[in-house]
């Protein structure tokens, strides 16, 4: 089992964490492109009334509010104040009542076998310690009950750019694992182990068509995606650096571009039960 960073340095990194997903607009960039996948994962897990639900990393709630909306109770936890305060307005408008809570995911605050569902979407795979992060998913739901995950894969468009950013990025924390793990099948099966059963992995694919051209798409992310700006921030004084990852980032786009910069991210859904 990979170390976790304890006391100052866990502070120190998570604090890191809060602040790079508070830059730019996750909450917009979400909800412009993939709000697709949160009704995708609530109709997976078949979420309803009277159900409690833990929507963990759940950011501005790209899940959390579509299982509200379903009846469910549910909880949005993120370590991110800024993205729940989003979420809050959200619901607000929508008329919908949740329980925004921060929160680690590999710390939470939660009593053990408390929810009938926990699940996240592209969320607790930015968790740098896989499994610590796993093991509080299982232990707060309950025996009998239901773990959803989306996460994007490896090998699709956004593992691929988050690859494509890493030599220009800082670098990871110690024992820190790949986000896109959580996007392999046997990574996933690994973490979760014996403690699930009816476990279910299936790739899907995103539509995006949002965008005209390669460049275009490239500094929307500069703009709205914190990992992206924490990543150019750390080269900004380098401009020839700079440039090649300008360039690396369509180059990455236009691979994955099936004409008119339509595009297809790949992501895979994670089902399983909690062995009773």
């Amino acid at each position: 089992m990979t170390d976790v960073l304890t006391g100052d340095a866990d502070k120190a990194l998570k604090a890191k964490h809060r602040a790079m997903w508070a830059l730019g607009n996750y909450p917009e960039l979400a909800e412009d492109l993939i709000s697709a996948l949160g009704t995708t994962l609530v109709g997976a897990l078949d979420i309803g009334p009277g159900q409690r639900v833990l929507d963990i990393a759940a950011g501005s709630g790209n899940a959390a509010l579509p299982a509200a909306q379903a009846g469910a109770g549910v909880v949005a936890s993120d370590l991110t104040p800024e993205l729940l305060a989003a979420g809050e307005r959200r619901a607000a408008a929508l008329g919908l009542e949740l329980d925004w809570q921060q929160a680690d995911a590999e710390a939470l605050p939660f009593a053990n076998d408390e929810f009938d569902t926990v699940m996240s979407t592209v969320g607790i795979m930015f968790a740098p310690h896989h499994e610590a992060s796993a093991a509080e998913l299982v232990r707060v739901v309950r025996p009998g009950g239901r773990i959803g995950l989306i996460n994007w894969t490896p090998e699709g468009f956004l593992g691929q750019m988050l690859a494509t950013m890493k030599p220009y990025a800082p670098p990871p924390p110690p024992g820190a694992t790949p986000p896109p793990r959580w996007g392999n099948e046997e990574h996933v099966r690994s973490l979760l182990g014996d403690r699930v059963t009816e476990f279910s992995a299936i790739r899907k694919t995103l539509p995006v068509t949002r965008f005209d051209s390669a460049e275009e798409l490239r500094d929307y992310f500069k703009a709205r995606y914190g990992p992206a700006i924490v990543t150019y921030r750390n080269i900004g004084n380098d401009p020839e650096r700079v440039a090649a990852l300008d360039n690396a980032l369509v180059e990455l786009i236009s691979r994955f571009d099936s004409g008119s910069c339509n595009l297809e991210w790949e992501y895979l859904l994670v089902t399983a039960r909690k062995t009773e």
